[in-house]
């Protein structure tokens, strides 16, 4: 293996958060030097030097082998949540070294889960550094990477391969070496948009930058301890509800509607799935939130069963309601697209819209089988007719998605945590989603009462669920592999 190749690619990952970091530092500076300010400047520089340093002394190479490519993307990853952790650390306050892992692996897996009880005690630099790390891992460090290898070079075919799943690339038809460049624009137009959006609405500019780039990531990290509801604001909340829906749906498909203008590509299957899932759940929770008195109207109720559906289903976590006193039932309600959420080709987590559709079209032709056994059962997405074998992989990862829950769950009851909030929190990390349920870990709470290992173990749900637990069972293979000793 070479690590040569694979220590200077990573060193891009490293340079693009310490560019960010920077401009966290600019942000203190033009808010009178906070207290953040020597934290983030001792970051960026000890990042800089080290993401420059393989530059300086590795050559430049543009072959690049499988093994190579897998293990670039994780460590690309870890080596972000390590330095990403610094300037939490470095400025202190409620940031010990566990609380600080969690919150910069919580932030570039885009989950918005966090430890703090008290958003606003944070310096507006360390807010923006915090949203950033979420526009960072929603466009993902490799993609970034990607966007400064040139386009015809194998390594970055190889790396795109790897980076996005078959189907986000299956979904609509481009060359591979465009898709980079696709997303990117999708993902940096929906973000100049949503900061106009929310200008308009209300918010400040320095708050709309931050709940734009956590928005279009589908974070959730917000600059107020209330979340979306600190801001009290339907025009807040619509706009938010907008760009969590189209930030968790295939940004080919958005490409190819603004450069065909038609809304044929919005007519796929998979986004019709989505979309009357969303509908049905946020249907039945606004049932359930005025007949359990938490809304007055049935109009509040629909709007607010619709945007926490929407928060969930699309990973996001913002709130706008306290869900602690939520009965059972809605919560588990919500567990469904928790697991699901939204499509591939997106910034957020789960299985994924795509996947889960698969499932139900097999079980349906097992069905039809079973009840016909001499017809011909196909399952078709639109007008392709999906092989066994392009099929068996997605059963695969969902049966693998399933059993990392229940181990999860087993782990954190180990830890110290209660059942529901084990079993609440291990899909909502694993799922990217966020926030969990109850008086602690719910929608205006935080996983800061959690025992540190519980912590730990939460943040591994999130990077197991960012990057879908393949590439790193691969890297784990290669290192127990006898055949590479």
């Amino acid at each position: 293996m070479n690590w040569k190749v694979i220590i200077r690619n990573i060193g891009f990952a490293l340079l693009v958060n310490a560019l960010f970091m920077l401009l966290a530092v600019f942000v203190s500076m033009a808010g009178g030097n906070d207290s953040a300010l020597a934290a983030l400047m001792i970051s960026f520089t000890i990042t800089f030097i080290v993401g420059i340093f393989p530059f300086i002394f590795v050559r430049k190479t543009t072959s690049i082998s499988l093994r190579e490519g897998y293990v670039i993307i994780t460590l690309s990853w870890l080596l972000s949540f390590i330095f990403g952790l610094l300037p939490y650390v470095l400025w202190g306050g409620p940031f010990t070294l566990s609380n600080a892992i969690f919150e910069s692996v919580s932030g570039y897996t885009t989950c918005g889960a966090t430890i703090l009880s008290d958003v606003e005690a944070l310096p507006d630099s360390l807010l923006f550094w915090r949203s950033a790390t979420h526009f960072i891992g929603g466009l993902g460090v490799v993609v970034f990477l990607l966007l400064l290898i040139p386009e015809s070079s194998q390594m970055r075919m190889r790396l795109t391969n790897m980076e996005l799943s078959s189907l986000s690339r299956s979904s609509y038809s481009s060359r591979t070496t465009n898709v980079v460049y696709i997303f990117a624009y999708v993902y940096l137009a929906l973000f100049v948009l949503a900061v106009v959006a929310y200008c308009l609405a209300g918010m400040s500019f320095f708050d709309a930058v931050c709940h734009a780039m956590a928005v279009v990531a589908t974070g959730g990290f917000s600059t107020k301890t209330a979340s979306i509801a600190a801001f009290d604001s339907y025009w807040v909340e619509g706009v938010t509800m907008l760009f969590m829906y189209l930030s968790s749906i295939h940004f080919g498909l958005l490409y190819l509607t603004v450069v065909t203008r038609s809304l044929k590509p919005l007519g796929s299957p998979i986004i019709k799935f989505y979309t009357v899932m969303v509908l049905v759940v946020a249907f039945f929770l606004g049932i359930g939130l005025k007949t359990g008195g938490f809304c007055q109207g049935w109009g509040e109720s629909f709007w607010d069963g619709l945007f926490n559906t929407l928060t969930v289903s699309s990973t996001t976590g913002f709130a706008n309601l306290d869900n602690s006193q939520w009965p059972g039932w809605m919560i588990v309600l919500l567990l469904f697209p928790a697991i699901v959420c939204g499509t591939t080709g997106s910034t957020c987590g789960g299985i994924k819209s795509d996947r889960a559709l698969i499932l139900f079209k097999s079980i349906a032709r097992h069905v039809n089988s079973s009840l016909h056994p001499s017809s011909v059962n196909e399952i078709r997405f639109g007008r392709r007719i999906l092989r066994n074998e392009e099929v068996a992989p997605h059963l695969l990862y969902i049966g693998i998605y399933m059993m990392f829950i229940l181990v999860s769950m087993l782990l954190a009851l180990c830890f110290g945590v209660d059942f529901e909030n084990s079993l609440v929190a291990s899909v909502m990390c694993l799922g990217n989603v966020g926030p969990g349920c109850g008086e602690l870990m719910g929608s205006m709470g935080c996983y800061d009462s959690v025992s540190n290992p519980a912590k730990l173990l939460f943040s591994l749900d999130m990077f197991l669920g960012r990057v879908e637990i393949f590439p790193v069972l691969t890297v784990l293979g290669m290192i127990f592999d006898k055949r590479d000793r």
